[in-house]
């Protein structure tokens, strides 16, 4: 099939290179190159970087809301739309341009987690599962029908990004079956979401990221959890700000912010409120590094605030 792709970060890349083995592609958008790095130098998204490595032409308007951008969409005479996280809201002369329509792949089981952040808002919140959704686009918020749906259950220790990287293999498997079913002219049955169950994964804002040890030990490992890698949920260790990257709940209880034996932390207020154990944590202008290799240069307080 001709296939348009449209993505930006790492979360669509492993699509890309899934459609590219498969379908035409006949052309790459991506959000344009943004400043990044000590020097601030525009750097290109992650797709453009490989849609290059893999000789696509790529695209990266500002808008898609003009005549010349939807004429130069139209102009590609594409069987359909792929869309997994690119970073504009289609306009309905877009979305009706490709004979099948533009299809996107949802990090979530909509319509739970519709909007911005579905992983991280997934893990923060306790639940036990998500999945990938293949929706057929419409001009709401990923309010249109599903077409296929695969679920995974959330590990106790998993992380944002553990769970980015095995949910965007499961898309880019998910719409490889789509296009193999429509191409074979294999009905695939849209089903509308419920308007029960509906909720909004927001954006993840930076100040969401700091650590309150009276918080119950299971909501603080959540915390961890769900902002790592970034931004990283942190606490102040003796002035210096400390990134929180792994972490698994642990037993023992304190005094909220105690420091039970190496990295275990107390948290809560009552007197079986549990800890939480860091696996992995990161101190300023440092690397990652696993709690034993950090403790063996770096003396915890008695509590941390």
């Amino acid at each position: 099939m001709r296939v348009i792709f449209m993505g930006t970060p790492d979360f669509s890349v492993p699509v890309l290179d899934a459609l590219a083995q498969h379908h035409e592609i006949v052309a790459v958008y991506s959000q344009p190159p943004r400043p990044a790095g000590r020097g601030k130098k525009d750097r290109p998204s992650p797709v453009q970087t490989r849609a290059e490595a893999l000789g696509l032409p790529v695209r990266h308007p500002t808008s898609l809301r003009n005549e010349q951008a939807a004429a130069e969409f139209a102009a590609l005479n594409a069987d359909i739309a792929v869309v997994v996280a690119y970073g504009l809201i289609l306009p309905q002369n877009i979305l009706d341009a490709p004979q099948h329509g533009c299809l996107n792949i949802h990090a979530s089981l909509l319509p739970r987690w519709r909007g911005a952040a579905p992983i991280h808002r997934a893990i923060l919140a306790g639940d036990a599962e998500t999945g990938v959704c293949i929706m057929q686009m419409e001009a709401g918020l990923d309010t249109g029908p599903v077409l296929l749906r695969s679920e995974t259950q959330i590990g106790p220790q998993e992380t944002t990004q553990d769970l980015h990287d095995r949910m965007s293999a499961m898309g880019a498997d998910l719409i490889v079956q789509a296009l193999e079913q429509m191409e074979a002219q294999i009905p695939l049955t849209p089903k509308p979401q419920p308007e029960e169950g509906v909720t909004y994964a927001a954006k993840i804002d930076k100040s969401e990221a700091r650590i309150d040890w009276s918080q119950p030990a299971e909501q603080v490992d959540r915390q961890i959890r769900g902002l790592s890698p970034f931004p990283g949920a942190w606490c102040d260790i003796d002035g210096e700000r400390v990134k929180l990257l792994r972490s698994r709940m642990a037993t023992g209880s304190g005094a909220a912010g105690q420091v039970l034996t190496g990295f275990t932390i107390a948290c809560g207020t009552g007197p079986n409120s549990g800890a939480v154990e860091i696996l992995l944590a990161q101190r300023e202008g440092k690397r990652p590094a696993e709690a034993a290799d950090i403790l063996r240069g770096f003396t915890l307080p008695a509590k941390l605030s």
